[in-house]
């Protein structure tokens, strides 16, 4: 499938069928064991992804692509940075810019749209946190690419689905989500394969694997 027709397929997951879904895990109210567990992992995930980066990002100007509800933009908006935070889904955005503490709200941009359609402007860092994850290698490669070009970022921090049995049997079986709030299928990925595959755009770097329970998703950084 083209990276349009996927997108439009993660479009329609998001923003209808799974809203309240992910408005609710990316929440304090209560869930199941199952989502707890995807709750930490997602935690762990932010915190991979901005290891070894300051603890203040006063100065820096930072994209957050695929925001969804808004967790990470918060994260990176508390540390001082100026955020533009877009997401496929109209929905979500709106969540998100509902939950963002009023003081934070001049240091945030939200844009509901596809992430690499992102105004044209540098960006310090941009992330891609689990946003990524539907696309097959050829799409990954196209989409970072097209960050690069447009941004002109020190680093392009993003996250793929591992290439492991454990978590394709797990997503088959529907463990995590009901029939109805199934997500458009991840494409796993080996990190080692995909650094070589993605070798022209950059240095890249492995960031780490998080699991946690239910979730499990691998950390890469492209140096362009």
């Amino acid at each position: 499938m083209s990276y349009e027709g996927t997108r439009a397929r993660v479009e329609t997951y998001f923003d209808s069928t799974a809203t309240r879904t992910w408005e609710r895990l990316t929440s304090d109210a209560p869930v199941s064991k199952i989502r707890q567990t995807v709750r930490a992992g997602r935690d762990a995930m932010r915190d991979t992804l901005l290891s070894d980066l300051p603890a203040d990002m006063s100065g820096l100007r930072v994209l957050d692509a695929g925001c969804g509800p808004g967790q990470f933009t918060e994260v990176l908006a508390e540390r001082g940075a100026e955020v533009f935070a877009i997401d496929i889904s109209p929905s979500l955005i709106g969540i998100a810019e509902q939950r963002l503490p009023q003081r934070l709200r001049p240091r945030v941009t939200f844009a509901a749209g596809d992430m690499l359609a992102t105004p044209q402007g540098q960006f310090d860092h941009i992330f891609a946190m689990d946003s990524l994850i539907y696309y097959d290698q050829d799409d990954v490669r196209i989409a970072l690419d097209r960050l690069s070009s447009a941004h002109n970022p020190q680093t392009i921090r993003f996250t793929v689905a591992p290439k492991t049995t454990l978590l394709m049997a797990m997503w088959y079986a529907g463990k995590l989500f009901p029939r109805s709030d199934r997500s458009p299928t991840m494409i796993p990925h080996s990190a080692t394969r995909l650094s070589r595959y993605l070798d022209g755009l950059g240095r890249v770097r492995d960031l780490g694997r998080v699991q946690s329970g239910f979730y499990i998703s691998h950390a890469m950084e492209l140096r362009p």
